[in-house]
């Protein structure tokens, strides 16, 4: 299992920049044989990331207390390897994807 997290500055909020990061820690953890699982954190106020990560295959796990962050939700979704699509992604986005690695 590998755990994921990402911040964008506040001036390039709202700008699609947390998608594109997810999506590329997503690839990113897919490309790991060893990794079967991911890992997301995200306090239960943070409705913007709990949107960004929707639709990507993430359910909640459960919940723990974090000493700096509070109460936050446990999220766990499947990495995914091969040929099978990324959920969330559209398969322009895929191709793109593909073409940037070679």
């Amino acid at each position: 299992m590998v755990e994921i997290g990402y911040s964008v500055a506040p001036d390039f909020r709202r700008q699609g920049y947390a998608r594109s990061i997810l999506i590329e820690l997503l690839h990113r953890a897919a490309a790991e044989p060893a990794v079967t699982t991911v890992r997301a954190t995200i306090g239960p106020d943070n409705v913007a990331s709990l949107a960004t990560i929707s639709g990507f295959g993430f359910a909640q796990v459960g919940e723990q207390w974090d000493e700096e962050d509070g109460l936050e939700l446990v999220f766990e979704a499947p990495a995914y390897t091969g040929d099978r699509a990324l959920p969330g992604t559209r398969a322009s986005d895929q191709r793109a994807h593909r073409q940037l690695r070679g």
